[in-house]
């Protein structure tokens, strides 16, 4: 398994892993897919990541830029990450954040938040913040990663794309 930009002929695979990945699950409005192309359109994407296979796009992953308090102080948000199912919990998706938090280091950003479960992204260094904060959902799924030296202290946004497939 390697990981790689997205090329523009991996789109419909993207949307399918995505579509799968996310079939049934009851916090997800199967909206996902929607979000990382109005993402894509919007020039949002600050990185589209994919897990390939064997020839095979196995996993996906979406960065994009966040705001704090209005500004934008190069933080990031993580998602939606999206892995084929029958490749799940077997180290694709934590392959695909590692290099997507490594990528956004050697960019120097100051930091990332993602909205998740906090057992799997606890071990990448996220943590809940009560100083961070993300109004669109429950406090206790939303956390913060400092990049740099400090978390600001604020209410996070993110593009607004995701209000368009919210």
């Amino acid at each position: 398994m390697f990981i790689r930009d997205e090329a523009p002929s991996d789109r419909a695979a993207i949307r399918s892993i995505i579509a799968a990945a996310f079939e049934g699950l009851s916090y997800s409005n199967q909206r996902e897919g929607d979000l990382v192309d109005a993402l894509r359109n919007a020039n949002a994407l600050t990185l589209s990541l994919v897990a390939e296979d064997s020839g095979a796009i196995i996993g996906h992953i979406a960065v994009s830029p966040v705001t704090i308090e209005g500004a934008s102080l190069d933080w990031f948000g993580l998602g939606p990450l999206a892995v084929r199912p029958e490749r799940q919990r077997k180290g694709v998706g934590a392959a695909l954040v590692e290099r997507a938090l490594s990528t956004l280091r050697a960019a120097d950003a100051a930091g990332c938040v993602v909205f998740g479960a906090p057992s799997y992204y606890g071990r990448f260094g996220f943590r809940i913040d009560p100083g961070v904060r993300f109004e669109g959902g429950p406090p206790e799924h939303f956390m913060a990663l400092a990049l740099g030296s400090t978390i600001p202290r604020g209410s996070v946004d993110y593009h607004p794309a995701f209000a368009l497939v919210g």
